[in-house]
C-alpha cells in the first residue's frame, strides 16, 4: 500500500519517527527531480534513514515506471510512503499514470503571495487550483503534520 504525503522538506524527523513508524513503512521513496539526479545528496538523506527501511529516489516523471518495475516496492502488505515536495510534482506524476486515493499535505512553508491555510501549510493560487482539482478528481485532502494531529482543513474549502 502506498501512502503519498506532500512535504518541502521531504526526509525529515518527523517523516523518520512519526510516519514510518504510523505506518509500519519498509519503504520511502522520495518523487524528486532535483533529488534523483543527486547522487551525493541522496547518501546524506540516507544517514537518516532507520536500519530496514528501503530508501529510494525516482524523478516525478518515472514513478510509474519505477513502480511497475520494482513490483516489490508495492507489496500489499509493505507501506511505502511517498514524498513529493509539492502539489505540482504530484500532479504531474498522476497525469504521468500514477493512482492514488489519498494525498497528505503535511507541510509546504509559506513565502509572499502564499495564503496560509493552517499552521504547517501555506498555499500558492497554483497549489490550490492544484488540490481543488485533486478533490474534484475525488482524491481525499489529508492536512496533517503528524499522524496524531486531527484534519485541519474542511473539504468544502475546496467546493
Amino acid at each position: 500500500m502506498n501512502w503519498v504525503r506532500i512535504d518541502n522538506r521531504l526526509v525529515h524527523g518527523q517523516v523518520i519517527e512519526a510516519w514510518v513508524p504510523y505506518l509500519g513503512a519498509r519503504n520511502i521513496l522520495v518523487v524528486n527531480d532535483e533529488l534523483a539526479g543527486d547522487d551525493m545528496r541522496q547518501e546524506i538523506i540516507r544517514l537518516a534513514v532507520p536500519s530496514g527501511v528501503e530508501l529510494s529516489f525516482v524523478g516525478v516523471d518515472r514513478i510509474s515506471m519505477h513502480l511497475d518495475e520494482h513490483g516489490r516496492i508495492i507489496h500489499p502488505r509493505d507501506y511505502t510512503l511517498l514524498l513529493f515536495a509539492t502539489c505540482g510534482d504530484v500532479q504531474r506524476a498522476v497525469q504521468a499514470g500514477f493512482a492514488l486515493t489519498t494525498v497528505n499535505i503535511g507541510n509546504l512553508h509559506y513565502s509572499p503571495g502564499k495564503q496560509q491555510l493552517c499552521p504547517h501549510v501555506a498555499l500558492s493560487s497554483e497549489d490550490i487550483g492544484c488540490l481543488k482539482a485533486f478533490a474534484k478528481r475525488g482524491i481525499h485532502l489529508d492536512f496533517r503534520c503528524v499522524p496524531n494531529d486531527s484534519t485541519q482543513v474542511k473539504t468544502s474549502w475546496w467546493g
